[in-house]
């Protein structure tokens, strides 16, 4: 192989040895993909950062102190007429049980011979959770003829207790703290070492509803799943339809004028509009000129189709643009109608680009908040909804709320629900990705 040149006028250069400009050429590329890759390690340094953040402060919120206790469900207290008569058991509230629970406990300190200097009676009673009396009370109403018995229950420890044995709590600052003192420090310490206190997973902080502030280790985020899954369920009915037979429309059956290019332009800029404006133009609709009720799903599930709806669209119409023209004219020249050659030939090709704008659309309205602020879905609520009209909270509400808290406790709560939000939204793209793949056609 000789080697190649180019002559020039006085000079006789080789194209195989790289002039200056060709130099500067290639060192301008070396540096822009260095900074590309920099750009890259940023990005990454960013999101493990943030997901080393959420998780450090959110997996404790799974795990939950719990008390074994053997509790003697005492009849003179429980049962008084002894008929064993779920509606007159009900007359004994929380306090009544309340108190066979805190006697379990110092029952069980004294058989374990544990001694702790200055530990008070209320000090005891405080190393319980307000939830635990509730519970024993539920399972008595569920099953009268455990009254008179000694039965063992699991009950949630005191949420200063809980964040003592997951190190957020700690002997100085429990010296400062009114909610806790390090004598119940102590006890717990020796209740750990006795196995009566101990961490295990808490199923209830995923199916369980919502608690008050003196109760942040009962908190649960059940029925603000519940809400989103409704609320999902109502856009996912009401978007796919619409959208699709609206992009259909638009792109195959509209003509090309004015008006079409208006109604165009306004799908693109909805999908710019901050999310708010959806929540204040639901409030108005929905709740003050058709006075829906106030905190429903079926209301934050119209809102987040408003706003879910210029995503589908554009999406679907960038779908059925892909498909290729020549597919449209072998159909019409076979002697198709159109509707035909759409619905029997394009629209299944366009299948993949259409779910997977679905799916998109339906992981952004899932971690909205804004819009469902402004219709009252930020109410406390402790009944599970059994409709769509049923009052309800939403996963990104919940995670709000509980950062607006005072207790330390539900700042690890807000963590772990974000971790849940996240898994979702994860499984959504993925389901978009895999959908995507699996139908998607190569021209």
């Amino acid at each position: 192989m000789t080697d190649a040149s180019a002559i020039r006028p006085g000079i006789r250069a080789s194209l195989m040895t790289p002039d200056t400009r060709t130099r500067r050429r290639n060192a301008a590329e070396a540096r822009f993909r260095l900074y590309g890759r920099i750009a890259i390690a940023i990005g990454l340094a960013a999101l493990v950062v943030l997901m080393g953040s959420v998780l450090a402060n959110g997996l404790g919120s799974f795990r939950q102190s719990f008390l074994t206790l053997e509790v003697h469900l005492d009849e003179k207290v429980l049962d008084k007429s002894g008929a064993r008569d779920p509606e007159a058991m009900k007359k004994v509230t929380t306090i009544g049980y309340g108190k066979i629970v805190d006697a379990a406990l110092k029952a069980t300190i004294a058989a374990e011979g544990i001694v702790v200097e200055g530990l008070t009676d209320k000090d005891v009673s405080d190393m319980i959770s307000k939830e635990a009396a509730a519970l024993v009370r539920n399972r008595v109403l569920a099953d009268p003829a455990l009254v008179g018995q000694t039965v063992a229950f699991k009950v949630l420890a005191n949420g200063r207790i809980d964040g003592y044995l997951k190190g957020r709590v700690t002997m100085d600052s429990a010296e400062r703290d009114s909610n806790v003192s390090p004598r119940q420090l102590e006890l717990a310490d020796a209740l750990v070492a006795s196995g009566i206190l101990a961490k295990s997973f808490n199923a209830g902080f995923i199916t369980g509803p919502d608690a008050s502030e003196l109760r942040p280790e009962a908190a649960g985020m059940g029925i603000a799943i519940l809400g989103s899954a409704y609320m999902m369920l109502v856009v996912l009915f009401l978007s796919l339809p619409i959208g699709v037979a609206a992009s259909i429309y638009l792109e195959e059956f509209a003509p090309k004028n004015r008006f079409t290019d208006l109604i165009e332009v306004n799908i693109s800029n909805l999908a710019a509009v901050p999310s708010i404006v959806f929540g204040i133009l639901g409030l108005a609709i929905f709740i003050n000129f058709a006075h829906l009720p106030q905190s429903a799903p079926v209301v934050g599930g119209l809102v987040l189709t408003l706003m879910t709806l210029p995503t589908v669209i554009i999406s679907t119409r960038a779908a059925l643009r892909a498909v290729p023209p020549s597919i449209r004219d072998a159909a019409l020249g076979i002697g198709a109608s159109k509707m035909q050659a759409i619905f029997h030939h394009v629209l299944p090709l366009a299948a993949p680009g259409i779910l997977t704008g679905m799916i998109i659309g339906l992981a952004q309205a899932l971690g909205e908040t804004a819009p469902l602020l402004l219709i009252g879905m930020v109410a406390f609520v402790r009944d599970y909804p059994g409709g769509l009209f049923d009052p309800a909270t939403a996963l990104p509400v919940q995670v709000y709320n509980w950062t607006q808290r005072a207790d330390p406790a539900f700042v690890e709560r807000a963590s772990g629900a974000i971790i849940v939000l996240m898994v979702f939204l994860l499984a959504m793209n993925m389901a978009a990705i895999v959908l995507r793949r699996r139908f998607e056609r190569r021209w």
